[in-house]
């Protein structure tokens, strides 16, 4: 019996379209290639934008304005720029009258708003954390004030300082004549009014950020307290207060720069006069002023400056190395 045997040849595989090789190197190249052109174009410029504006508008004035301390100017024309060495330092801390009391008025800012809307700020904090009910109505209403201008929040103290209709004077009966208590004009009463509206606001900014840290810790610890047989102040003293030594430092140097940087409520209260001068009032005063120092200015611009580095550069460091250590 035979049987017949074909032999079949494999079929020759068809061949390509032409121009189709080309396309697949294109898309190969394509695909090795994450960006294109058009895209290197957009990412410069959403980078290279936002990074041109922050060097000018804030790295190049601040060193012109170190150099500009240095010299006299009003501010009309750049020939009338006269190097006067440290003629504007001497003359600020001999000759004006201003400027010790605005230094003392800065440190008494942040001497007020560490112990007093800070330790109210954590107190509100730790309460908000017990998820009790409302409490996002709460959080709200307590941070209402910080998302307002500070403008604004001085033409609102303003109405309540009023000493003819102002909340304060109609609740203690001063609102009649002979009998008025001026808030805002008494330079013995107008630096503590300020610092309460100060406060009011200082205290929602407080809660949120020790409310974040509070958040961040972890329930394992608060469990082991518990099984320890500490109670709430206790398991908050030694355990859950050290953990926020993170959100500690923040709050410190947003307090100091909150201290120094203090100008809107003044300026909308009595533009920094009677009493409640600061350093950043005097800034402005000079440079922008009917005087227009602008050398003047920009060396008190100088001093705030290196203060305020003075204070948070060596905390800074030292709670990094404490971190670090640890």
């Amino acid at each position: 019996m035979s049987a017949d045997t074909t032999t079949k040849t494999p079929e020759a595989a068809p061949e390509p379209p032409p121009g189709t090789a080309s396309k697949k190197k294109a898309v190969m190249r394509g695909h090795r290639r994450l960006l294109t052109r058009r895209d290197r174009i957009t990412l410069a410029l959403m980078a290279g934008v936002p990074t041109v504006l922050h060097v000018a508008l804030v790295w190049v004035t601040a060193l012109a304005s170190i150099a500009l301390a240095f010299t006299t100017w009003d501010g009309i024309g750049f020939d009338s720029i006269q190097w006067v060495g440290l003629d504007n330092f001497k003359q600020l801390f001999t000759d004006n009258p201003q400027f010790w009391p605005a230094v003392q008025h800065n440190v008494v800012w942040f001497v007020v708003l560490i112990l007093i809307p800070t330790p109210f700020g954590l107190f509100l904090a730790v309460q908000l954390d017990k998820k009790i009910r409302f409490s996002r109505v709460y959080q709200t209403a307590y941070f209402l004030p910080v998302v307002i201008s500070m403008a604004c929040i001085g033409f609102v103290w303003q109405l309540v300082y009023n000493p003819d209709t102002g909340l304060i004077n109609s609740i203690i009966g001063a609102n009649k004549p002979g009998h008025y208590i001026d808030w805002i004009g008494d330079p013995s009463l107008n630096l503590w009014a300020v610092l309460i509206a100060a406060s009011w606001r200082h205290t929602g900014y407080m809660m949120i950020l020790y409310l974040a840290g509070l958040k961040s810790v972890d329930p394992s610890l608060r469990e082991a307290a518990a099984l320890d047989g500490a109670n709430e102040w206790q398991t908050f003293k030694s355990v859950i207060f050290p953990t926020l030594r993170p959100t500690n430092t923040v709050v410190l140097v947003v307090t100091i720069i909150e201290s120094l940087r203090a100008f809107d409520l003044v300026f909308v209260f009595n533009k920094g006069a009677q009493g409640t001068e600061l350093l950043s009032i005097l800034v402005t005063n000079n440079i922008i002023g009917e005087s227009s120092r602008i050398g003047y200015g920009s060396a008190i611009a100088v001093v705030l400056l290196v203060i305020s580095l003075a204070v948070i550069i060596p905390y800074l460091v030292a709670t990094f190395r404490k971190e670090r250590r640890a």
